[in-house]
């Protein structure tokens, strides 16, 4: 079986080294970690994941800037993926999610239970 590639794209280095090492963990996974969105593009044309996690509120570069990107670019405007925030809590999301502006997020901090719940609802 094909491991699902995953990019785990946020400026908190522990918070993406955690979900990593929570991810590969099951087996199933090949995870990259980018902690800078204005390298998050270059990563995902290199990586070519299956499912970009995306924290909305970098310094350099916001993650809905880099939704963008994805979408204006040929090659990586498939690419399914799914915010990250600290701006809403749990309580103000439905389990296993929301909505921001029709595209899903997960709010932090993220347990490995929702990551993979995620993953298997986008990409199997």
């Amino acid at each position: 079986m094909e491991k699902k590639r995953i990019l785990l794209v946020d400026d908190e280095a522990s918070l993406t080294r955690m979900m990593r090492l929570n991810l590969e963990r099951t087996g199933k996974y090949e995870v990259r970690e980018e902690n800078m969105g204005s390298r998050a593009v270059e990563t995902a044309r290199q990586f070519r994941p299956d499912l970009i996690f995306l924290d909305v509120m970098m310094p350099d570069t916001s993650g809905d800037e880099v939704a963008a990107q994805l979408q204006e670019d040929e090659e990586l405007k498939n690419i399914k993926f799914v915010f990250l925030t600290a701006i809403v809590t749990k309580g103000e999301t439905e389990p296993g999610g929301g909505e921001i502006a029709g595209r899903t997020f997960l709010a932090k901090p993220v347990k490995t239970e929702e990551l993979l719940a995620c993953i298997e609802r986008f990409v199997g």
